[in-house]
């Protein structure tokens, strides 16, 4: 396990990681730096290759929530940095209307900085049945794209089709030809495990909390499997972050359609 100590949100090697995602000269010695590991596995080689990652904040005993759907903050400080700076290096933010209802988040970026010239990333909301509320948080008109894939969306945003049977895929497909190839699959759990199931993550980032909660939903739901050697086996690099949070670093080989 990897002890990160300095993780303030907007330091030079930060800055340098933006840079580097942004397609600017670098320093050689950026393999020397902390957050890199991290991160630059992140970073495509071309602007505009394909890299989709999963992000998911849970308890020791892999809670998400109490039954009561609380969850503010079952990860600390130092796990809202990393997520919003998952949010600085991807072009589009997904996450289904569930999450949307229940916790009404922004998924702007405001614990890290954008490189410079880069605006929001796009908000992108899976709604098939037109459930998302019209005074949402992540509605906000703030200059950013606002994606809707259902068959509606509010005034003022883009409408996408849902492909058949919400097929994860012909969503990443559809993004990328929107100019969307870089993506962060935030949640909630169901919309996480579909596209978890269905081979589509290049990595997951797990961040879990020192906190035992013993009771309510679990973050990652697949389809049953009878023995162990069906399970994903991903390669893991684990980082202790300040305050107690663990990073797990789940990295898939091949993700379907790459």
């Amino acid at each position: 396990m990897h002890t990160i100590v300095d993780w303030e949100p907007n330091t030079s090697q930060w800055s340098q990681v933006l840079a580097a995602a942004h397609g600017c000269v670098v320093s050689d010695r950026i393999s020397d730096n902390a957050l890199w590991p991290i991160y630059g596995p992140l970073i495509p080689k071309s602007g505009h290759q394909a890299v989709v990652i999963g992000q998911l904040g849970q308890s020791l005993d892999g809670r998400i929530a109490t039954p009561s759907g609380h969850s503010h903050y079952i990860n600390g400080a130092a796990a809202l940095v990393h997520l919003h700076r998952l949010r600085a290096l991807v072009d589009a933010v997904v996450v289904g209307v569930g999450t949307v209802v229940a916790d009404n988040p922004q998924l702007t970026i405001r614990r890290a900085s954008l490189a410079p010239g880069k605006t929001q990333p796009a908000r992108v909301i899976i709604d098939p049945h037109g459930r998302i509320p019209p005074g949402a948080r992540c509605l906000t008109d703030d200059g950013a794209r606002r994606i809707v894939i259902g068959a509606k969306a509010p005034a003022g945003t883009e409408r996408m089709d849902l492909p058949p049977e919400g097929d994860p895929a012909g969503i990443l497909k559809a993004l990328a030809e929107r100019g969307l190839p870089r993506v962060l699959v935030e949640g909630g759990a169901n919309t996480l495990s579909r596209f978890l199931a269905a081979g589509c993550l290049d990595r997951l980032h797990i961040m879990t909390g020192p906190i035992i909660i013993g009771s309510g939903p679990t973050g990652v739901t697949l389809p049953a499997i009878d023995t162990l050697d069906k399970a994903l086996r991903p390669d893991v690099s684990t980082y202790a972050l300040p305050g107690g949070d663990i990073l797990f670093d789940c990295a898939f080989s091949k993700r379907s359609g790459s």
